[in-house]
């Protein structure tokens, strides 16, 4: 069995699931090649040291361009902020690297656009961590419509509803548009957008209305190391406000390319909800619903069955024996799985392809994670413009970043 070095860019939110990832994999799965863990990079030497010893890093950096560039990396593996997400993969894809990138695939479709073009001139291969793809019941979901389960698509309806970025969440990175590039919409769209896209098998052609929309203007400015990524309660602040930039919810109606209709939303400030990743999808033949909140479990409506009888039948997605899409690795039926799993499974289907095989579903490249930056962008288009905007032709130089 041979190994993969790998470097991770990045040690906060993201930089824990993916360190998760990498220190599991080989725990549950067999792949070839095996990952090795051996640096992490941020900007905190101190803390870095410690991430590192909890997390299994055989070393710490805080330089990423010496990283990235040592020989001796196989993959590098990017967790940072959006902004920077341009600079790391391109320079990771020069030095020969295979590359890993969270997704937005950058704040900006220009950034997005250059990252897939390098990409299709380098001998690295890429991946875009839109990690629900790998979540059991999602992949049946897309093996099901991939089968004619459901027949023509007529509708699609997504949403991702959280609450965490109220009046008292201060001024993270996520609020500022000149490193986020957007809010709601980039963050969370995105992933509901991949979804879409993934499980139904076509593409958003037209977006042809949209709404965005900043309901908390101004936020307090964090002290110096205080706070976290994505939530912000009780953290130490200094009493000052700065503006928030970017969007606290965004909602589109599109058009797919299969002739169906597709709506999609996004807020942080949905009161009561807290990670609610939702989505339906209803063609000729049946209807497939999931909700992250119960993530083990995915509707299914059979509409060629006895009217008297039909009804929704509710998936348990992790039963091995039966052939759902990654069960066989982890527990005994029915013992559930969680959130780090997700990204478990898509450091497996990684190592597998780096090595010569196929994933368990399709993995999202940059050529592909560009096609739904090229939606978060022209949704923002279409509600800055009120007006219908073709995917194809969403202009890369509209200011707002991912948007």
């Amino acid at each position: 069995m041979t190994e993969l070095n790998i470097a991770l860019i990045g040690s906060k939110f993201m930089g824990r699931a993916h360190s998760n990832a990498w220190l599991n994999v080989g725990k549950f799965f067999e792949t070839d090649p095996r990952a090795v863990m051996h640096t992490v990079c941020g900007r905190n030497a101190e803390e870095l040291e410690q991430f590192a010893a909890q997390w299994g890093w055989q070393n710490a950096s805080t330089d990423w361009a010496s990283t990235v560039a040592d020989p001796a990396i196989g993959l590098v593996d990017i967790g940072t902020p959006n902004n920077v997400h341009a600079e790391q993969a391109i320079a990771a894809l020069e030095a020969g690297r295979h590359v890993a990138c969270e997704k937005p695939l950058a704040g900006t479709l220009a950034d997005a656009e250059q990252m897939a073009r390098a990409a299709a001139a380098a001998d690295g291969k890429t991946f875009v961590w839109y990690n629900y793809r790998r979540v059991p019941a999602v992949a049946l979901a897309h093996q099901l419509v991939q089968s004619g389960a459901l027949g023509r698509i007529y509708h699609a309806r997504a949403c991702y509803l959280q609450s965490w970025g109220g009046p008292d969440t201060p001024l993270l990175w996520r609020f500022q548009g000149d490193v986020a590039g957007s809010g709601a919409h980039g963050d969370l769209n995105a992933h509901i957008i991949d979804a879409v896209r993934f499980v139904t098998g076509e593409e958003i052609t037209v977006v042809e209305g949209a709404i965005e929309h900043t309901f908390i203007e101004e936020r307090e400015i964090l002290e110096a190391g205080a706070g976290g990524e994505i939530a912000g309660a009780g953290a130490s602040t200094a009493g000052a406000k700065g503006e928030s930039t970017v969007d606290d919810a965004v909602a589109f109606l599109s058009r797919l390319s299969g002739g169906g209709i597709a709506s999609f939303e996004a807020t942080r400030l949905a009161t009561g909800y807290h990670n609610a990743n939702r989505f339906e999808i209803h063609g000729e033949r049946g209807a497939l619903r999931f909700d992250f909140e119960r993530m083990n479990e995915l509707d299914f409506y059979d509409a060629s069955g006895d009217g008297r009888t039909a009804g929704w039948t509710t998936i348990d997605a992790t039963r091995g024996g039966d052939g759902h899409p990654f069960a066989d690795a982890w527990w005994p039926d029915s013992h559930g799985l969680g959130y780090e799993h997700s990204f478990v499974n898509q450091a497996a289907d990684i190592l597998t392809m780096i090595g010569g095989g196929e994933p368990v579903v399709p993995m999202p490249d940059f050529a592909d994670a560009l096609q739904t930056q090229r939606v978060l962008h022209a949704a923002i288009e279409s509600a800055r413009n009120r007006a219908p905007v073709t995917v194809s032709n969403s202009n890369s130089s509209t200011s707002g970043g991912t948007s």
